[in-house]
């Protein structure tokens, strides 16, 4: 292992061993491919970061309720000590479980390559994290979702008669890489091609996102990475030093290269945004003739009241065909508000309606900010 893989370093009062995330992860060059299809050439995954996640210019501090919490008596553990115990299905079992889940996979870093998604079930412990100590990474291997919770999926147990705003289960993923997730085989449940998420709270800490896919055309899918729903009473999804793609590894959708969602908060904190594009076409709604799509490189936010707040973070080199180079934020009842601090948007590339550089929103939409640096697309 390269020797910044055990680099430690104290990040917002957490203890983080960071973990090179390059091609010891990788075990294999290809595979054979499935029903007939092409084989899936596993690439190297990025560790141009040393695999320390987030903006390390980033220096905002985090609120205590977006700390991820401890794993440090886990309900249940992955693996015992061995490569080959660290399976897709030993993954699935222990997320069924829920609780505090971390791994045990052996000293190195190791790739587990999911042949379906992991589904949180809501009957399972309510507070769910899951740990990967800076050694684990998931990948869809181009062809699945790596990770899905819904509320109200009857599939997955219902628990409340109001799915859409139940205070559970609250799921944390942390120390985590998630790499080429694909959900463009999903239909009723599309979008978030490494994470989809409805219901009960969602938080991202300490996590790296590359290459992963959704649909790519359609005026109002997306989140090639993550896409969230219905929060529990409109709290908003923490995302806490975090790193969505890097040039030519970035996260691909039809709107939100990294991250969409529709009605939901967002608070963001010294995190990483690179590469990502939004490839669809036409906006929302499309235009005549158009699939539709194509807005917010990096974020496409939508809904009605809604809060984005971003903090110590970086926008670069993310890519629209239609509007918002960096970010895509529309409130409908033009009350929505953007709060960004410390934070830069700078050479993100295509697309208008640019009210500020690189960001597409509604001219009358609140606006807080503080050293900021807001630069023209090129």
């Amino acid at each position: 292992m390269d020797p910044i893989a055990r680099k430690a370093f104290a990040s917002l009062g957490v203890a983080f061993v960071a973990a090179s995330l390059g091609t010891s992860l990788v075990s294999c060059a290809t595979d054979s491919g499935s029903e007939g299809g092409p084989p899936f050439v596993f690439r190297p995954i990025p560790y141009s970061d040393g695999g320390i996640p987030g903006n390390r210019d980033g220096n905002c501090t985090v609120p205590a309720d977006a700390m991820p919490d401890s794993v440090t008596a886990a309900d249940r553990v992955v693996g015992d000590g061995t490569r080959a115990s660290c399976t897709p299905a030993a993954f699935r079992s222990a997320l069924a479980h829920g609780g505090k889940i971390r791994f045990d996979c052996g000293p190195d870093t190791m790739t587990i390559v999911m042949d379906a998604p992991a589904k949180v079930f809501n009957d399972s412990l309510p507070d769910i994290v899951i740990d990967g100590g800076g050694k684990i990474a998931l990948s869809g291997a181009g062809r699945t979702r790596i990770l899905y919770m819904n509320t109200c999926d009857p599939v997955q147990h219902w628990t409340t008669s109001h799915c859409q705003d139940q205070d559970h289960p609250r799921l944390t993923v942390r120390n985590l890489t998630f790499v080429d997730g694909n959900s463009e085989s999903e239909s009723e449940f599309d979008g978030g091609g490494a994470i989809w998420v409805r219901g009960g709270r969602f938080k991202i800490a300490h996590c790296r996102f590359f290459r992963n896919v959704c649909a790519k055309l359609g005026p109002d899918v997306g989140g090639g990475a993550v896409r969230v729903f219905s929060q529990y009473r409109n709290l908003p999804v923490h995302v806490v030093n975090s790193t969505f793609g890097e040039q030519g590894e970035g996260n691909v959708g039809a709107n939100g290269g990294a991250l969409s969602s529709i009605g939901v908060n967002w608070s963001i904190w010294n995190s990483l945004f690179v590469g990502n594009e939004a490839v669809g076409n036409g906006g929302n709604p499309q235009d005549k003739g158009t699939p539709g799509g194509g807005s917010g490189g990096a974020i496409y936010n939508d809904g009605n009241t809604l809060t984005l707040s971003i903090c110590g973070s970086r926008f670069e080199k993310n890519k629209v065909n239609a509007y918002g180079a960096a970010i895509f934020f529309v409130s409908n009842n033009h009350d929505g508000l953007v709060r960004m601090t410390d934070s830069r948007v700078s050479g993100n590339i295509g697309g208008s309606w640019h009210n500020l550089p690189g960001i597409a929103m509604h001219p009358d939409t609140r606006l807080d900010t503080a050293n900021i640096v807001l630069e023209h697309d090129p």
